[in-house]
């Protein structure tokens, strides 16, 4: 497949990728290294991972990054509980200390988190390790091993290497610079706000029964409202809500209503501060810019 032919796949599933990320989400598959997006947050990085699991007709398997993360989160851990039930039920059996210790660090008794369960599929699974950046930079270290060689360590067990590859995709917020070492394993590309005409494709192929005159509306007014000083601009899939909501009151044109208008901008705006920052002044304005 070309990375052409991946563009148009995605597009058919609703994902218009640029040229760029194409290329880049085409390479990454090819020659299996992990992909980092970096960019806004609702700019659409996390549907990535999404849309290539579908395509690919596989699992998605995600690790949802925070602050704190560790390993036994990430990679594994051990049941406890039924280690100690184990221990307990076969007490009077007389059984060696090396044979205890061998029969409950076992697979039976392990705990497969997100980084083990991607090496472990027997059909190439996506890994989706979402929001890097809100990860710990010591957890960064943890990945190296599996981005590098795709393996682990499990010091009771040995190193389980790789059933597949998974299709590794890394998501960055900016919130923190991300270690050389990290970025080196893997390719990258800045993944931005669509321009109009790409949102208003998105729209069109999300929302096939909405009126195109309607749609355009919507659309210049998502691109007008985030050169607005917000503290968190809109996402697609914050426009794509507010589209659904418009066209479910049965709007025909923005200027319609006024009031109510403002009131559906609950689809778009999620801070206090934000919601200040746009009053119904400004709001008739940024209408008045897409309404002819």
């Amino acid at each position: 497949m070309s990375w052409k032919s991946l563009q148009c796949e995605l597009a058919e599933t609703g994902y218009i990728a640029t040229d760029e990320l194409a290329m880049a989400l085409h390479l990454s598959v090819k020659l299996q290294r992990p992909l980092l997006l970096e960019g806004a947050a609702g700019v659409g990085k996390t549907e990535v991972a999404k849309m290539l699991a579908q395509l690919k007709a596989t699992r998605l398997i995600r690790l949802q990054c925070y602050e704190g993360l560790d390993a036994s989160t990430a990679i594994y851990e051990w049941n406890y509980q039924r280690q100690l039930l184990s221990v307990r039920a076969t007490a009077d059996k007389d059984l060696s200390a090396e044979q205890v210790e061998e029969q409950i660090f076992s697979d039976r008794f392990l705990l497969k988190r997100p980084l083990l369960e991607a090496i472990t599929q027997t059909q190439a699974p996506v890994l989706l390790i979402d929001e890097i950046d809100r990860a710990d930079e010591e957890f960064e270290a943890y990945l190296l091993e599996v981005l590098s060689d795709f393996q682990v360590s499990i010091p009771e067990l040995g190193t389980i290497e790789a059933v597949t590859r998974p299709h590794v995709i890394l998501t960055s917020n900016g919130s923190r610079d991300l270690s050389d070492a990290l970025r080196r394993r893997c390719f990258y590309t800045f993944v931005e706000y669509p321009n109009a005409t790409t949102e208003l494709a998105i729209l069109s192929k999300r929302l096939p029964g909405i009126d195109a005159r309607l749609a355009e509306q919507i659309v210049g007014f998502v691109q007008a409202l985030r050169k607005e000083e917000l503290d968190k601009n809109p996402g697609v899939a914050e426009m794509l809500d507010w589209a659904a909501a418009v066209a479910g009151l049965g709007v025909a044109n923005l200027s319609d209503n006024p009031h109510e208008l403002q009131a559906t901008l609950v689809c778009l705006l999620k801070t206090q501060s934000d919601m200040a920052a746009i009053p119904t002044e400004i709001t008739q304005r940024l209408v008045g810019k897409v309404v002819a």
